[in-house]
């Protein structure tokens, strides 16, 4: 049953490639405005969740229900047009082109003027191409990166460049931003300046986050609730404090018994 004070259900979800099943009756419920995290071990799903979630893969059982709207079957492009919108594990920038081309390549399906409008810098081609330097240049400001607007996206140190992919996603302006593994590779340093960066999204742009992630210190310190997969099976959910005591779940990542 659909509950709208949920922005994403998953109601016992299964995905099988063959005889291999990634994701088995899964059932999660990710509250409007939460900061909601998915852990496990390698292998457990989470990717595949992710993946059920943006239509890169079709449910083989069970419903996907965004913002009340059951979205099994759509076209990914149809589910971020609903407002969906994900970051990958590898970065995946444009690393020839500068910060700024890297975020006005999102702003594209904000664009209505023809081939020959373009070619012939028309007035309507002008004003839109105006009104988002606009919003690219307010995305620059809000995750730090104006500085850096002219300089070529894989110059950038890796931090920079996390929240660059991350800003290309949020120019879309999503209601739900699906952040996968976001501080792979980072230093404690690093992974503590992202932990805040992520806290100031939800804050100025109102949204709901999903994250995935294997840095405990980023998931524990801002995630209000959190699922844990392991080898496709949802085997525990709640607040980070219950996660970190439940006996399941230390056996599952650490492979003893307590």
């Amino acid at each position: 049953m659909t509950n709208p004070n949920y922005m994403l259900q998953l109601q016992n979800v299964t995905k099988r490639f063959g005889g291999i099943t990634a994701a088995n009756n899964i059932s999660i419920q990710v509250a409007e405005h939460e900061i909601y995290g998915v852990i496990g071990p390698n292998g457990a799903g989470k990717t595949t969740t992710f993946n059920i979630i943006t239509g890169v893969y079709n449910a083989t059982e069970g419903d996907v229900i965004f913002d009340g709207k059951r979205i099994n079957g759509l076209k990914t492009h149809e589910i971020a047009t609903l407002g969906i919108a994900r970051t990958f594990q590898n970065i995946r920038l444009f690393n020839d082109l500068t910060v700024y081309d890297n975020l006005l390549t999102s702003c594209q399906k904000n664009i209505s003027y023809n081939f020959f409008q373009g070619i012939f810098a028309t007035k309507k081609c002008r004003q839109q191409e105006q009104e988002m330097a606009v919003v690219c240049n307010k995305a620059l400001e809000d995750v730090g990166l104006t500085a850096q607007k002219n300089m070529q996206a894989n110059n950038l140190p890796y931090g920079m460049q996390r929240r660059l992919e991350i800003a290309r996603a949020l120019i879309t302006n999503p209601k739900l931003l699906l952040l996968d593994e976001p501080a792979a590779g980072m230093n404690e340093e690093e992974s503590a300046q992202l932990s805040a960066f992520i806290r100031e999204i939800r804050a100025k742009n109102d949204i709901t986050i999903i994250i995935i992630d294997h840095h405990m210190d980023v998931i524990m310190s801002i995630c209000d609730r959190m699922s844990v997969l392991n080898f496709g099976t949802l085997l525990a959910e709640g607040t980070p404090g219950e996660i970190q005591s439940n006996n399941d779940v230390i056996t599952a990542y650490l492979g003893v018994d307590e």
